[in-house]
């Protein structure tokens, strides 16, 4: 099996972005803190929606929980009120707390009346369990962190083994953060469905690349042994595509089609998240009066659920791809997907 057999490049029918990734939504861009030093293989990585400021201008968004095996922040108040008001931090699960502290730092740091002449901010922090690889005990995240990769945002990004991904493992190989994008028209005019992942999930038996079983390829050459379907995913979409908050929840949901495409089945210790949000419509912190939203008809909605399926999909592969192996907490090692790919394709070159 040759690996450009197993994978073009190139997922799915539409057109990626310029960078195929979530930052080829207008205004959005992405920042990571790596921390990779023996025993600390973690980090974070933080999705900002827009370059303004999102508390006082918040977005459409939304939260969606395909399976709650999670500690996530924010996700009640996203659900209740359908707006996202902070960037979106990714880290370790027992660095939440450190994390929101730092998050909430910063958005005080930037609003004098939060807390004071308005309420407080409700921060969005998602992680995922990086313990085999991270001494995860050890609470080497600090608020500072997240401060540093907020401040470290911009549209081109590295993938992999990065940030928040730098210990996480997908499919009993080296996982992380991925993206891609998706180009779409609607009426005449173009707009742009991104993702990414955070990805920590899924047995390696499972593991479909482009339609082709490859993990069980890499089962039968790695001797692996077999493992429960635990661990994580976040899930993050973005777009320009003017939605509500209903119709942006509908999007999102599409991402578990994605996710299914590359083999998982979504375990009982596995956590699912999507977050979504659209930069269409924008809502005043002030009471400014009636607010007029724009958004496309609902007969426009399945070119919007077509990109984010492959988009998620793409993103979740390229995670693996652009990861490196990495060895991290007591030698435990988790291996590149392309160091396999190579194998394969040595072995059907004989």
């Amino acid at each position: 099996m040759q690996a450009s057999h197993v994978y073009s490049g190139k997922i799915g029918r539409l057109k990626t972005g310029e960078r195929n990734k979530i930052t080829d939504v207008p205004g959005v861009t992405v920042g990571h803190v790596t921390l990779d030093q023996n025993g600390a293989q973690t980090g974070v990585t933080a999705i900002l929606p827009t370059k303004d400021n999102v508390f006082d201008k918040k977005l459409i968004g939304c939260a969606h929980v395909i399976n709650g095996f999670g500690k996530s922040t924010g996700l009640v108040q996203v659900e209740e009120l359908g707006m996202i008001e902070t960037p979106i931090i990714l880290t370790n699960t027992l660095s939440v707390g450190d994390a929101l502290r730092g998050l909430v730092e910063y958005k005080l740091s930037r609003n004098p009346k939060i807390g004071l002449d308005y309420g407080t901010v409700n921060g969005l922090v998602c992680e995922c369990n990086d313990g085999y690889l991270n001494e995860i005990r050890a609470f080497h995240v600090k608020p500072a962190h997240v401060h540093e990769a907020i401040e470290r945002a911009s549209e081109d990004f590295e993938q992999g083994a990065v940030g928040a991904g730098r210990g996480m493992s997908a499919y009993g190989l080296k996982g992380g953060i991925g993206s891609a994008s998706r180009v779409v028209e609607v009426e005449g005019v173009t707009y742009t469905v991104g993702v990414l992942v955070l990805t920590n999930m899924g047995k390696l038996e499972n593991f479909t690349m482009a339609g082709s079983p490859v993990g069980k390829y890499i089962a039968e050459l790695s001797k692996q042994e077999e493992m429960p379907d635990k661990g994580s995913i976040i899930m993050v979409v973005g777009t320009d595509l003017p939605v509500s908050t209903l119709q942006m929840k509908r999007i999102s949901k599409r991402a578990i089609a994605g996710l299914s495409r590359t083999g998982s089945n979504m375990g009982h210790g596995s956590g699912e998240i999507v977050i979504g949000f659209s930069t269409a419509n924008r809502i005043s912190h002030e009471n400014t009066g009636p607010i007029s939203l724009s958004i496309v008809h609902d007969d426009h909605m399945d070119i919007a659920f077509e990109a984010v399926a492959e988009a998620t999909e793409e993103a979740i592969l390229n995670s693996m791809l652009h990861a490196d192996t990495v060895t991290g907490r007591d030698g435990n090692t988790r291996k590149s997907l392309k160091s396999y790919l190579q194998i394969l394709e040595e072995k059907q070159n004989r």
